[in-house]
């Protein structure tokens, strides 16, 4: 059974965990392909909240098998400290396999991108600082260390004793900084290699064999397509690449493998740290958007810019993932207004631009083209078909299949599990 790809269409923090929860249901492996402990997914279990950083969503279902892919980079701090906290509520954690081919987030990592940040200066790039990019920097000039590093000692530490003569003369003679003890890394992650031994596992073989087995594989991205180290809004992006294409190199599988590719959208927009965004709303509708919509960040607490339905980003991020389908979130948040914009195109020196810019000098400097839809100022959490939903509510979701051009599976009215829509043609 071919698989599916789950992906963000805008700059991240659409609700791709909680998508991914509702499809887990019926799924028996949840692959997270790429990306670090920079993301964050929140999912709503009745009374309950979770929030995963590393552990993909299938953790919460007994019956799916979740996977750390080798497109990965893993802190193993922190993972185990994820783990930790969700076997504290019951949580079995037992399932999860996680790729040797993994790469490592070390000490030097997070000083590194800590102190780069602070010398850009105004021209930060507004990192999470958990040492994201430095990590996948190393992995590209192939002096990366990797968690099967860490069921071999000796290979263990000549590997860091490499890697960290050049990283101290780096952090003392350029940045003034106090050298770390490579005793003292040693000791520590040769300490989590015991407690993470049970868990590694060759997961692109899994993988393969689940779906030659015929059963069902999801592919969990990380951030969104508008952040993707190669189709993002450069600089202003991740490491990584968060697009459908992304699930390949990240999980280990082939094009063939995933015949099902699902967008996740807010209703609206959201952006968080440095880099342009062009539908960003004014100050009033903004703080509207924040509030109800909860928007801080689930790995940093940082509040994030807000603005409207940026469609020009929405057609750009469809053809470049081929979607099959698209879910929008967070609809009922819209609720609270008389009239909903969507940017519908940009302009620039008196240019209109259709389709995403060709360059950034453009996209930095263009300004917003909205349409406005009327708003329903009246609660949805309660509906779960569409003729549930006000007549202007279903207008504005047929306006953005239309806008978009990619047809809307399912619509999300509410935080929790069962607080959604089905629209026409429902797959799971």
């Amino acid at each position: 059974m071919p698989g599916i790809a789950l992906v963000g269409i805008q700059w991240g923090d659409e609700g791709k965990g909680k998508v991914t929860d509702l499809l887990a249901s019926t799924t028996d492996v949840v692959v997270r392909y790429q990306g670090g402990n920079n993301a964050g997914h929140t999912i709503v279990v009745g009374d309950e909240r979770y929030a995963l950083h590393l552990i993909p969503t299938g953790i919460l279902y007994e019956h799916c098998t979740p996977v750390i892919g080798p497109g990965v980079v893993v802190n193993p701090s922190v993972l185990l400290e994820e783990m930790d906290q969700l076997a504290s509520r019951g949580i079995d954690v037992s399932r999860l396999k996680l790729s040797g081919n993994a790469h490592l987030i070390m000490p030097y990592h997070l000083e590194l991108d800590m102190v780069t940040e602070r010398r850009l200066g105004k021209n930060r790039l507004g990192t999470t600082k958990r040492g994201i990019g430095p990590t996948y920097a190393d992995k590209a000039a192939r002096i990366g260390l990797r968690v099967q590093d860490l069921l071999d000692p000796k290979i263990f530490t000549e590997k860091l004793a490499v890697a960290m003569k050049e990283k101290n003369l780096l952090l003392t003679r350029v940045y003034g900084r106090l050298p770390i003890d490579p005793k003292e890394v040693t000791e520590e992650y040769l300490a989590y290699a015991e407690r993470l031994r049970p868990y590694i596992e060759d997961t692109v073989l899994l993988v393969q064999r689940a779906l030659d087995a015929g059963q069902s594989v999801m592919f969990e991205g990380a951030q969104a397509t508008m952040l993707d180290l190669d189709h993002g809004t450069y600089p202003f992006v991740t490491s990584s690449n968060p697009i459908a294409g992304g699930a390949g190199p990240g999980a280990g599988v082939g094009p063939r493998d995933i015949d099902r590719i699902i967008g996740i959208t807010k209703a609206y927009c959201t952006r968080v740290g440095s880099g342009p965004f062009p539908s960003e709303a004014d100050p009033t509708d903004a703080e509207v958007l924040v509030e109800v919509g909860r928007e801080y960040g689930t790995t940093t607490g940082r509040k994030r810019r807000c603005g409207w339905l940026d469609a020009v980003a929405g057609r750009y991020a469809a053809r470049l993932n081929t979607l099959t389908e698209l879910v929008v979130t967070k609809l009922d948040v819209l609720s609270e207004f008389d009239e909903i914009k969507v940017c519908v195109a940009y302009e620039y020196q008196g240019e209109r631009y259709d389709v995403f810019p060709p360059n950034q000098t453009i996209f930095n400097k263009c300004e917003p083209v909205f349409e406005s839809f009327p708003g329903w100022r009246t609660d949805i959490t309660k509906c779960r078909e569409l003729e549930d939903l006000p007549k202007t509510a279903r207008s504005y979701l047929e306006a953005v299949e239309r806008l978009v051009g990619t047809p809307i599976s399912w619509a999300s009215v509410g935080p929790g599990r069962d607080e959604v829509v089905k629209m026409a043609d429902v797959q799971t």
